[in-house]
Protein backbone atom coordinates (compact mmCIF):
# COMPACT_ATOMS: atom_id res chain seq x y z
CA UNK A 1 0.00 0.00 0.00
CA UNK A 2 1.34 3.65 -0.65
CA UNK A 3 -0.73 6.72 0.27
CA UNK A 4 0.69 10.63 1.20
CA UNK A 5 0.31 10.79 4.25
CA UNK A 6 0.23 8.58 6.72
CA UNK A 7 -1.65 9.34 10.14
CA UNK A 8 -1.41 7.23 12.96
CA UNK A 9 -3.93 7.87 15.66
CA UNK A 10 -8.11 7.60 14.79
CA UNK A 11 -8.75 9.94 17.30
CA UNK A 12 -10.11 13.83 16.96
CA UNK A 13 -6.72 15.17 15.84
CA UNK A 14 -5.94 12.17 13.79
CA UNK A 15 -9.36 12.47 12.12
CA UNK A 16 -9.66 16.02 12.03
CA UNK A 17 -6.22 15.90 9.71
CA UNK A 18 -7.63 13.42 7.62
CA UNK A 19 -10.69 15.13 6.92
CA UNK A 20 -8.69 18.66 6.07
CA UNK A 21 -6.71 16.99 3.92
CA UNK A 22 -9.20 14.47 2.18
CA UNK A 23 -11.11 18.60 1.40
CA UNK A 24 -7.62 19.76 -0.33
CA UNK A 25 -7.01 16.71 -2.75
CA UNK A 26 -4.50 15.13 -0.56
CA UNK A 27 -4.43 10.76 -0.29
CA UNK A 28 -3.89 9.68 3.00
CA UNK A 29 -4.54 6.48 5.61
CA UNK A 30 -5.57 6.50 9.21
CA UNK A 31 -3.76 3.56 11.21
CA UNK A 32 -5.55 3.13 14.39
CA UNK A 33 -4.53 -0.02 16.93
CA UNK A 34 -8.02 0.24 19.18
CA UNK A 35 -11.54 -0.31 17.43
CA UNK A 36 -14.06 2.17 16.44
CA UNK A 37 -15.93 1.23 19.27
CA UNK A 38 -13.31 1.67 21.91
CA UNK A 39 -12.36 5.02 20.42
CA UNK A 40 -15.68 6.17 20.55
CA UNK A 41 -16.03 4.89 24.51
CA UNK A 42 -13.40 7.39 25.20
CA UNK A 43 -14.87 10.25 27.30
CA UNK A 44 -12.12 13.55 26.93
CA UNK A 45 -13.07 17.46 26.86
CA UNK A 46 -16.34 19.24 25.87
CA UNK A 47 -15.25 22.81 25.81
CA UNK A 48 -14.14 24.29 21.73
CA UNK A 49 -12.86 27.16 21.04
CA UNK A 50 -14.32 28.95 18.09
CA UNK A 51 -11.55 27.88 16.54
CA UNK A 52 -12.16 24.39 16.84
CA UNK A 53 -15.42 25.22 15.82
CA UNK A 54 -14.76 26.96 12.84
CA UNK A 55 -12.14 24.08 11.88
CA UNK A 56 -14.99 21.68 11.82
CA UNK A 57 -17.04 23.89 9.58
CA UNK A 58 -14.14 23.81 7.13
CA UNK A 59 -13.38 20.38 7.26
CA UNK A 60 -17.34 19.94 6.46
CA UNK A 61 -18.61 18.15 9.59
CA UNK A 62 -19.62 21.37 11.64
CA UNK A 63 -23.50 20.74 11.29
CA UNK A 64 -24.22 18.99 14.72
CA UNK A 65 -22.24 21.26 16.73
CA UNK A 66 -23.86 24.26 15.61
CA UNK A 67 -27.21 22.80 15.84
CA UNK A 68 -26.63 20.86 19.72
CA UNK A 69 -23.24 22.65 20.48
CA UNK A 70 -24.16 24.61 23.70
CA UNK A 71 -22.73 28.40 23.27
CA UNK A 72 -21.40 30.05 26.89
CA UNK A 73 -20.67 33.42 27.40
CA UNK A 74 -19.15 33.45 30.37
CA UNK A 75 -17.52 31.23 33.46
CA UNK A 76 -18.05 31.67 37.34
CA UNK A 77 -15.87 31.21 39.83
CA UNK A 78 -16.51 30.30 43.59
CA UNK A 79 -14.33 30.93 46.47
CA UNK A 80 -15.87 31.86 49.98
CA UNK A 81 -18.81 30.64 49.29
CA UNK A 82 -19.30 33.25 46.93
CA UNK A 83 -19.80 32.72 43.03
CA UNK A 84 -18.22 35.26 40.70
CA UNK A 85 -19.63 35.40 37.25
CA UNK A 86 -16.86 36.71 34.33
CA UNK A 87 -18.12 37.74 31.24
CA UNK A 88 -15.85 36.60 28.29
CA UNK A 89 -18.19 37.32 25.55
CA UNK A 90 -18.04 41.32 26.50
CA UNK A 91 -14.50 41.52 27.73
CA UNK A 92 -12.91 39.42 24.44
CA UNK A 93 -15.70 41.49 21.89
CA UNK A 94 -18.04 38.93 21.07
CA UNK A 95 -16.10 35.73 21.50
CA UNK A 96 -17.41 32.43 22.87
CA UNK A 97 -17.00 28.92 23.83
CA UNK A 98 -18.91 25.63 23.00
CA UNK A 99 -20.41 22.49 24.72
CA UNK A 100 -19.63 20.15 22.19
CA UNK A 101 -18.15 16.43 23.13
CA UNK A 102 -15.46 15.39 22.39
CA UNK A 103 -16.88 11.81 21.68
CA UNK A 104 -19.12 13.41 19.66
CA UNK A 105 -16.50 15.46 17.37
CA UNK A 106 -14.86 11.83 16.98
CA UNK A 107 -18.43 10.33 15.81
CA UNK A 108 -18.96 13.06 13.56
CA UNK A 109 -15.72 12.63 11.79
CA UNK A 110 -15.63 9.21 11.41
CA UNK A 111 -18.98 9.19 9.28
CA UNK A 112 -17.92 11.79 7.40
CA UNK A 113 -14.82 9.81 6.70
CA UNK A 114 -16.68 6.54 6.32
CA UNK A 115 -19.14 8.76 3.75
CA UNK A 116 -16.50 9.72 1.50
CA UNK A 117 -14.90 6.44 1.57
CA UNK A 118 -11.70 6.85 2.89
CA UNK A 119 -9.33 4.24 3.91
CA UNK A 120 -8.98 3.61 8.36
CA UNK A 121 -7.21 0.39 9.11
CA UNK A 122 -8.32 -0.07 13.02
CA UNK A 123 -7.46 -3.05 15.72
CA UNK A 124 -3.86 -2.71 13.95
CA UNK A 125 -1.31 -4.42 16.12
CA UNK A 126 2.00 -3.67 16.32
CA UNK A 127 2.57 -0.59 14.62
CA UNK A 128 5.90 0.90 13.79
CA UNK A 129 7.24 3.78 11.76
CA UNK A 130 10.45 3.47 9.59
CA UNK A 131 12.49 5.70 7.89
CA UNK A 132 10.78 9.23 8.75
CA UNK A 133 14.47 10.44 8.44
CA UNK A 134 14.56 9.92 5.08
CA UNK A 135 12.59 10.17 1.82
CA UNK A 136 10.76 6.81 1.78
CA UNK A 137 8.84 6.73 5.37
CA UNK A 138 6.89 3.02 5.93
CA UNK A 139 4.47 2.10 8.64
CA UNK A 140 3.97 -1.41 9.23
CA UNK A 141 1.54 -3.09 11.50
CA UNK A 142 -0.42 -6.59 11.72
CA UNK A 143 -3.60 -7.23 10.87
CA UNK A 144 -5.46 -9.94 11.64
CA UNK A 145 -1.97 -11.21 12.16
CA UNK A 146 -0.99 -10.43 8.64
CA UNK A 147 2.01 -8.21 8.31
CA UNK A 148 1.56 -5.61 6.63
CA UNK A 149 3.82 -2.19 5.16
CA UNK A 150 2.00 1.18 4.18
CA UNK A 151 4.56 3.72 1.88
CA UNK A 152 4.14 7.21 2.16
CA UNK A 153 5.42 10.67 1.88
CA UNK A 154 5.23 11.92 5.75
CA UNK A 155 3.63 10.50 8.81
CA UNK A 156 1.50 12.45 10.87
CA UNK A 157 1.70 10.86 14.96
CA UNK A 158 -1.53 11.74 16.24
CA UNK A 159 -1.46 8.71 18.35
CA UNK A 160 -1.65 10.07 22.06
CA UNK A 161 0.95 10.44 24.82
CA UNK A 162 1.58 6.67 25.13
CA UNK A 163 1.52 6.34 21.37
CA UNK A 164 4.63 4.85 18.95
CA UNK A 165 5.42 7.46 17.28
CA UNK A 166 7.42 10.33 19.30
CA UNK A 167 8.65 6.79 20.85
CA UNK A 168 10.08 6.05 17.57
CA UNK A 169 12.20 9.51 18.20
CA UNK A 170 16.06 8.78 19.19
CA UNK A 171 15.94 10.34 22.25
CA UNK A 172 18.93 12.81 21.57
CA UNK A 173 16.91 14.44 19.16
CA UNK A 174 14.06 15.78 21.31
CA UNK A 175 13.64 17.05 24.83
CA UNK A 176 11.09 16.65 27.29
CA UNK A 177 9.34 18.90 29.66
CA UNK A 178 7.21 17.55 32.37
CA UNK A 179 5.55 18.62 35.55
CA UNK A 180 3.27 16.57 37.56
CA UNK A 181 0.67 17.68 40.12
CA UNK A 182 -0.18 16.39 43.45
CA UNK A 183 -3.82 15.10 42.90
CA UNK A 184 -5.80 13.91 40.40
CA UNK A 185 -9.67 14.81 39.19
CA UNK A 186 -12.78 12.38 39.66
CA UNK A 187 -14.69 12.90 36.84
CA UNK A 188 -18.41 12.22 36.78
CA UNK A 189 -20.88 11.74 33.70
CA UNK A 190 -24.26 11.83 34.50
CA UNK A 191 -27.88 12.24 32.83
CA UNK A 192 -29.08 15.22 34.26
CA UNK A 193 -29.62 18.79 33.39
CA UNK A 194 -26.30 20.64 34.19
CA UNK A 195 -26.76 23.36 37.21
CA UNK A 196 -25.20 25.86 35.34
CA UNK A 197 -26.00 25.86 31.47
CA UNK A 198 -24.78 29.02 30.06
CA UNK A 199 -21.42 29.00 31.95
CA UNK A 200 -18.55 26.57 33.47
CA UNK A 201 -18.30 26.99 36.95
CA UNK A 202 -15.04 26.81 38.68
CA UNK A 203 -14.54 26.07 42.42
CA UNK A 204 -12.13 27.23 44.47
CA UNK A 205 -12.90 25.71 48.54
CA UNK A 206 -10.96 24.55 51.33
CA UNK A 207 -11.79 20.74 50.47
CA UNK A 208 -10.30 21.08 47.09
CA UNK A 209 -11.24 22.46 43.52
CA UNK A 210 -14.51 21.31 41.82
CA UNK A 211 -15.74 21.84 38.03
CA UNK A 212 -19.13 22.02 36.80
CA UNK A 213 -19.66 21.39 33.43
CA UNK A 214 -21.42 19.74 30.68
CA UNK A 215 -21.90 18.06 27.31
CA UNK A 216 -25.68 18.59 26.85
CA UNK A 217 -28.62 20.34 28.31
CA UNK A 218 -29.22 16.91 29.67
CA UNK A 219 -25.76 15.45 30.32
CA UNK A 220 -23.36 16.79 32.78
CA UNK A 221 -19.69 16.18 33.45
CA UNK A 222 -18.58 17.29 37.28
CA UNK A 223 -15.11 16.81 38.96
CA UNK A 224 -13.72 17.04 42.08
CA UNK A 225 -9.93 17.10 43.31
CA UNK A 226 -9.09 14.18 44.92
CA UNK A 227 -6.26 12.59 46.09
CA UNK A 228 -4.51 10.51 42.92
CA UNK A 229 -3.88 7.30 44.56
CA UNK A 230 -7.43 7.27 45.54
CA UNK A 231 -9.69 4.40 43.96
CA UNK A 232 -13.27 4.81 41.84
CA UNK A 233 -14.58 2.13 43.79
CA UNK A 234 -13.88 4.21 46.97
CA UNK A 235 -16.18 6.96 46.03
CA UNK A 236 -19.99 5.95 45.67
CA UNK A 237 -22.32 8.26 43.51
CA UNK A 238 -23.95 9.91 46.77
CA UNK A 239 -20.35 10.46 48.41
CA UNK A 240 -19.40 12.32 45.11
CA UNK A 241 -23.06 14.17 44.89
CA UNK A 242 -22.27 14.93 48.35
CA UNK A 243 -18.46 16.12 47.93
CA UNK A 244 -19.44 18.44 45.29
CA UNK A 245 -22.26 20.19 46.80
CA UNK A 246 -19.76 21.28 49.85
CA UNK A 247 -17.20 23.21 47.31
CA UNK A 248 -20.04 25.10 45.94
CA UNK A 249 -22.35 27.86 47.09
CA UNK A 250 -24.80 26.99 48.96
CA UNK A 251 -27.53 28.33 45.89
CA UNK A 252 -25.92 26.61 43.29
CA UNK A 253 -25.22 23.34 45.79
CA UNK A 254 -29.02 23.41 46.38
CA UNK A 255 -29.75 22.91 42.67
CA UNK A 256 -27.07 20.31 42.10
CA UNK A 257 -29.82 17.93 40.34
CA UNK A 258 -28.37 13.87 41.42
CA UNK A 259 -28.44 11.21 39.65
CA UNK A 260 -26.54 7.85 38.56
CA UNK A 261 -23.12 7.75 36.95
CA UNK A 262 -22.81 6.69 33.41
CA UNK A 263 -19.05 7.15 33.43
CA UNK A 264 -16.74 7.51 37.03
CA UNK A 265 -12.62 8.09 36.58
CA UNK A 266 -9.77 9.04 38.08
CA UNK A 267 -7.42 11.41 35.79
CA UNK A 268 -4.21 12.43 37.11
CA UNK A 269 -2.76 15.75 35.80
CA UNK A 270 0.28 16.78 34.33
CA UNK A 271 1.63 19.44 32.26
CA UNK A 272 4.06 17.75 29.29
CA UNK A 273 5.57 19.42 26.45
CA UNK A 274 8.38 17.34 23.78
CA UNK A 275 10.44 19.63 21.45
CA UNK A 276 10.74 19.95 18.62
CA UNK A 277 7.46 18.68 17.26
CA UNK A 278 8.95 17.40 14.04
CA UNK A 279 11.66 15.32 12.93
CA UNK A 280 12.37 15.14 9.10
CA UNK A 281 9.30 13.86 7.71
CA UNK A 282 7.80 12.57 10.69
CA UNK A 283 5.12 15.19 12.65
CA UNK A 284 3.59 15.37 15.80
CA UNK A 285 0.37 16.62 16.94
CA UNK A 286 -1.82 17.01 19.75
CA UNK A 287 -1.08 14.61 23.20
CA UNK A 288 1.66 12.70 21.37
CA UNK A 289 3.14 16.56 21.46
CA UNK A 290 1.90 18.01 24.58
CA UNK A 291 -0.49 17.66 27.73
CA UNK A 292 -2.35 20.38 29.86
CA UNK A 293 -3.88 19.87 32.82
CA UNK A 294 -7.95 20.09 31.93
CA UNK A 295 -8.39 22.97 34.12
CA UNK A 296 -8.03 25.80 31.48
CA UNK A 297 -10.02 23.16 28.56
CA UNK A 298 -7.17 23.52 26.25
CA UNK A 299 -6.22 19.66 25.21
CA UNK A 300 -8.78 19.23 22.38
CA UNK A 301 -8.15 22.60 20.85
CA UNK A 302 -4.07 22.68 21.16
CA UNK A 303 -4.70 19.22 19.33
CA UNK A 304 -6.81 21.32 16.60
CA UNK A 305 -4.79 24.15 16.18
CA UNK A 306 -1.95 21.60 15.20
CA UNK A 307 -3.81 20.03 13.20
CA UNK A 308 -4.94 23.56 11.24
CA UNK A 309 -1.04 24.65 11.12
CA UNK A 310 0.11 20.74 9.97
CA UNK A 311 -2.90 20.92 7.56
CA UNK A 312 -1.87 23.95 5.59
CA UNK A 313 1.88 22.91 5.86
CA UNK A 314 1.49 19.84 3.28
CA UNK A 315 -1.58 21.78 1.31
CA UNK A 316 1.30 24.16 1.06
CA UNK A 317 3.74 21.32 -0.12
CA UNK A 318 1.53 19.29 -2.55
CA UNK A 319 -0.30 22.60 -4.26
CA UNK A 320 1.50 25.20 -4.43
CA UNK A 321 4.95 23.47 -3.85
CA UNK A 322 6.75 25.08 -0.77
CA UNK A 323 8.16 24.08 2.21
CA UNK A 324 7.85 26.94 4.51
CA UNK A 325 4.74 25.42 6.03
CA UNK A 326 6.69 22.54 6.91
CA UNK A 327 9.88 24.21 7.95
CA UNK A 328 7.96 26.54 10.16
CA UNK A 329 5.30 23.95 11.77
CA UNK A 330 7.36 22.99 14.63
CA UNK A 331 8.58 26.71 15.89
CA UNK A 332 4.53 27.99 15.33
CA UNK A 333 2.93 24.61 17.03
CA UNK A 334 5.04 25.25 19.67
CA UNK A 335 4.84 29.09 20.33
CA UNK A 336 0.84 28.22 20.93
CA UNK A 337 1.51 25.17 22.98
CA UNK A 338 3.66 27.17 25.63
CA UNK A 339 0.86 30.13 25.94
CA UNK A 340 -1.89 27.26 26.34
CA UNK A 341 0.73 25.72 28.92
CA UNK A 342 1.15 28.77 30.51
CA UNK A 343 -2.15 29.55 31.04
CA UNK A 344 -2.99 25.95 32.10
CA UNK A 345 -0.39 25.53 34.73
CA UNK A 346 -1.59 28.93 35.95
CA UNK A 347 -5.26 28.38 36.73
CA UNK A 348 -4.70 24.74 37.95
CA UNK A 349 -2.39 26.77 40.29
CA UNK A 350 -4.79 28.87 41.32
CA UNK A 351 -7.73 26.56 42.00
CA UNK A 352 -6.67 24.03 43.75
CA UNK A 353 -5.25 22.86 46.72
CA UNK A 354 -1.83 21.72 46.75
CA UNK A 355 -0.60 19.94 49.87
CA UNK A 356 1.49 23.27 51.05
CA UNK A 357 -1.58 25.19 50.60
CA UNK A 358 -2.26 26.28 54.09
CA UNK A 359 -2.18 29.61 55.64
CA UNK A 360 0.12 32.03 53.48
CA UNK A 361 -0.38 29.69 50.31
CA UNK A 362 -4.20 30.09 50.80
CA UNK A 363 -4.24 33.79 51.60
CA UNK A 364 -2.72 34.46 48.56
CA UNK A 365 -5.10 32.58 46.67
CA UNK A 366 -7.66 34.42 47.70
CA UNK A 367 -6.02 37.91 47.49
CA UNK A 368 -5.41 36.69 43.40
CA UNK A 369 -9.16 35.55 43.18
CA UNK A 370 -10.35 38.85 44.37
CA UNK A 371 -7.74 40.98 42.42
CA UNK A 372 -9.19 39.15 39.40
CA UNK A 373 -13.09 39.32 39.47
CA UNK A 374 -12.72 43.05 40.65
CA UNK A 375 -10.17 44.39 37.75
CA UNK A 376 -11.66 44.53 34.60
CA UNK A 377 -8.13 43.97 33.06
CA UNK A 378 -7.34 40.90 35.41
CA UNK A 379 -10.47 39.41 33.83
CA UNK A 380 -9.96 40.24 30.99
CA UNK A 381 -6.98 38.85 30.49
CA UNK A 382 -8.51 34.95 31.49
CA UNK A 383 -11.54 35.95 29.35
CA UNK A 384 -8.75 36.06 26.48
CA UNK A 385 -7.32 32.80 27.02
CA UNK A 386 -9.87 30.91 27.73
CA UNK A 387 -11.94 31.62 24.72
CA UNK A 388 -8.30 31.39 22.50
CA UNK A 389 -5.98 33.21 21.22
CA UNK A 390 -5.91 34.26 17.49
CA UNK A 391 -3.89 31.10 15.56
CA UNK A 392 -1.34 33.97 13.97
CA UNK A 393 -1.38 35.74 17.61
CA UNK A 394 2.52 36.90 18.09
CA UNK A 395 3.55 35.36 15.31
Amino acid sequence: MKTQVAIIGAGPSGLLLGQLLHKAGIDNIIIERQSPDYVLGRIRAGILEQITVDLLHEAGVGQRVASEGTVHHSIELVYKNTRHPIDVTGLTGGSVVTAYGQTEVTRDLMEARAAAGLTTIYSAANVSIHDFDGKTPTVKYEVDGQSKELSCDFIAGCDGFHGVCRASVPRDAIREYEKVYPFGWLGVLADVPPVSSHAIVYANHERGFALCSMRSLTRSRYYVQCPVDDKVEDWSDQRFWDELRLRLDPEMASRIITGPSIEKSIAPLRSFVAEPMRFGRLFLAGDAAHIVPPTGAKGLNLAASDVKYLANALTEHYIEHTDAGIDNYSQKALARVWRAERFSWWLTTLMHRFPDTEGFGQKVQEAELEYLVRSEAASRSLAENYVGLPLDFGQ
